[in-house]
């Protein structure tokens, strides 16, 4: 494989990426959060917004903005068929559960991240554009982000998953966000995306405010135990779009209801009379499997945000899918 980025540049890099790597997240289930204008980047609202925190799958917001960067220098396509290592289908849930020696395509692991949040996709693309060494690419992920103005934000790996020294911040994470819509608009449909599909399953996507909040478009989820759970969203309501971070929330539930009253107030702030929920509070029920029988989990509606409950009792046969993992790396 041909590589993407010089010698020179790399080792530029790692010692970047060496010298930032000495902070720890901390304050697991406290909540930091901001909401900003997209167009102007003028803040509307925030709270511990430099606090640094585990990014879990927002990590894969980066390992996007790479794969963007190199789709527009031509460096890869979207038809690439990239190999799928050892290494790569070794990673925790969530994932595809690909084979070491098979391929997947450029275009399918940009689905798999925007929807599942496959955790081999990610190291597959890591270690495609970081010549065959996901490490590499992470310290390259580093070096961007500090092109971008992400002073407070390290990656060591593709995907999210947990590492001590893998950092970030909800200001840093607004920098990426509206750095992704502003650079690559061409690219940006594809976070919102509702399913996708992969080996004759559709794979739906975990972002519980496409379909429910007016106007919402796209972004990320992510969880670990560490990180707690963390989105990132962005909705356009008239002529104003807001992207909004809240990380480490402590379920799923107070983490969608935070995202919503936030983007709420920040339309209201704006001048945007907030539009109504595009469904109503209710109850619905999913079926999972439970010592080989399924089992029906009622899970909770509340002002029109989906709320599933998970089992970690396995997933459906013939998919890897995000159920609970023994690293509760990410439920959503």
């Amino acid at each position: 494989m041909r590589p993407f980025f010089s010698r020179t540049l790399f080792s530029c890099v790692v010692a970047l990426a060496a010298f930032s790597g000495t902070a720890r997240a901390q304050f697991a289930g406290h909540v930091s959060s901001l909401v900003i204008d997209a167009r102007t980047g003028a803040v509307l609202s925030e709270s511990d917004a430099d606090l640094q925190r585990y990014p879990a799958s927002l990590t894969k917001m980066m390992t996007l903005y790479m794969t963007f960067q190199a789709l527009e220098r031509g460096s890869i396509t979207l038809q690439d068929s990239m190999p799928v290592s050892i290494h790569a289908s070794m990673q925790a849930p969530s994932k595809l559960g690909m084979r070491p020696g098979t391929h997947l395509a450029v275009e399918q692991a940009i689905l798999a991240l925007v929807t599942k949040s496959a955790n081999d996709a990610a190291c597959v693309l890591g270690e495609y554009l970081g010549g065959g060494d996901e490490t590499r690419f992470a310290a390259l992920m580093t070096y961007q982000a500090r092109r971008l103005g992400m002073a407070h934000t390290t990656f060591r790996n593709a995907s999210g998953l947990p590492d001590p020294d893998q950092v970030t911040t909800a200001r840093d994470l607004s920098v990426l966000a509206r750095a992704l819509m502003r650079d690559f608009p061409q690219y940006y449909h594809y976070f919102g995306v509702r399913e996708f599909p992969f080996r004759r399953h559709m794979i739906p996507n975990h972002d519980p405010l496409l379909g429910v909040y007016q106007g919402a478009d796209g972004f990320k989820t992510g969880y670990t135990d560490l990180a707690g759970h963390n989105l990132v969203s962005s909705a356009q309501q008239g002529q104003v779009r807001l992207i909004g971070v809240v990380l480490g929330a402590s379920s799923n539930e107070s983490r969608n209801q935070t995202m919503i009253s936030l983007l709420d107030d920040g339309f209201s702030a704006s001048g945007q009379a907030p539009l109504p929920l595009l469904k109503q509070p209710g109850h619905y029920y999913v079926l999972a499997r439970h010592g080989g029988s399924r089992v029906a989990h009622r899970s909770h509606l509340r002002r029109g945000v989906v709320l599933v409950t998970y089992r970690s009792h396995g997933a459906p046969r013939g998919l890897h899918h995000s159920w609970a993992s023994r690293r509760g790396h990410h439920r959503s």
